[in-house]
């Protein structure tokens, strides 16, 4: 009897092991970002820029409607948690999107165009115009 309740304990002290690990393991812990380094014309890193991303409606596959509007920090880049656009897509394998984007900082503008992948950082550099 000792030793019918000491297997028992140990199947299902098992069994909510692995249950446990199983739904830890789906849970993707990486970020989904995306950092746009805004440069000058003469190629400097430039802080304090407005940084606005909009989702490609017309893209193909399209992307969802999506705005989000940050600064590009001290070190001259924004980033942007991608993670609400990918959460609001639903379960996807391989969770993509097409965003336009546009820096700003004084009278200067330039734009750049992306495709962002879930789960991992995106790059892009945009030049601001004179």
């Amino acid at each position: 009897m000792k030793f019918m309740n000491k297997m028992m304990f140990r199947v299902g002290l098992l069994a909510l092991l692995s249950v446990f690990f199983t739904l830890s393991a789906c849970k993707n812990k990486k970020p989904s970002t995306l950092k746009v380094y805004v440069r000058s014309s003469n190629n400097e890193l430039l802080s304090g820029a407005q940084v606005v991303v909009i989702g490609d409606v017309n893209s193909d596959p399209a992307t969802k409607e999506y705005v989000d509007t940050v600064q590009s920090n001290s070190a001259g880049f924004a980033e942007i948690n991608m993670q609400p656009y990918y959460d609001m897509l639903g379960k996807k394998e391989d969770p993509i999107g097409y965003f336009n984007v546009i820096a700003k900082k004084d009278n200067k503008e330039g734009s750049g165009y992306i495709r962002c992948r879930g789960y991992i950082t995106n790059v892009l550099t945009v030049m601001l115009n004179p």
